[in-house]
């Protein structure tokens, strides 16, 4: 039976540890030779939301195509352990926003190219070479609500079994709190600064 990753769509929900402009590698720094940097996003979906048994089934359907009759203790184990499924439960975590909800992680290699990333009229945030279009600065961040785009594969290779996420997309929905104590970017708490202002006319 052949591997057939499962698409989903996931929506409204916060996101968090956002790298979605210049990718980067796992902890900051290339351990291994063949290491990639990658895009990420984590999204935070509530406990009672329906879209968590759409998110469960496609990840075991993937366990069921790639190990067959065996699936069912691998799936079992995979499922309740944080490093070998990309779904877990907040309540692992200590992170501002994870309590009530799922974390679901997502990763996509450099390699592939960049996922889109999207503003709520369906316009990109970002250019090809990662860099911001203009005026797109603060549209996406940690506390805001996004829809996202999903894969799920199985890993079974020399570093073990496991279920993971490929990130295909990002679209902003709507402002939330940031994470952390902030608050969402707003650039209506800017003055426009005439030519030649110092910084005791920004006071």
């Amino acid at each position: 039976m052949a591997d057939a990753p499962a698409y989903i769509r996931i929506r409204d929900v916060r996101g968090s540890f956002l790298t979605l402009g210049e990718p980067e590698y796992y902890q900051g720094k290339k351990q291994r030779e063949k290491d990639e940097r990658r895009w990420s996003c984590t999204f935070l979906i509530p406990y009672e939301s329906p879209q968590l048994k759409m998110i469960w089934d496609a990840m075991e359907e993937v366990a069921k195509t790639k190990w067959e009759k065996k699936y069912g203790p691998i799936w079992e184990n995979l499922k309740s352990d944080s490093k070998l499924c990309c779904l877990i439960d907040g309540k692992k975590k200590a992170y501002d926003g994870y309590q009530g909800h799922f974390a679901l992680t997502a990763h996509r290699n450099e390699s592939k190219g960049r996922p889109l990333v999207l503003d709520s009229d369906k316009s990109p945030i970002y250019q090809p070479n990662n860099e911001l279009y203009a005026g797109k600065a603060g549209r996406v961040y940690s506390g805001a609500y996004l829809n996202g785009q999903v894969s799920f594969w199985a890993q079974d290779n020399a570093n073990g079994k496991a279920i993971r996420c490929e990130l295909l997309g990002v679209q902003r929905m709507r402002d939330g709190d940031a994470f952390a104590g902030g608050v969402a970017p707003d650039e209506g708490g800017f003055d426009e600064i005439t030519e030649g202002a110092d910084a005791d006319d920004l006071a």
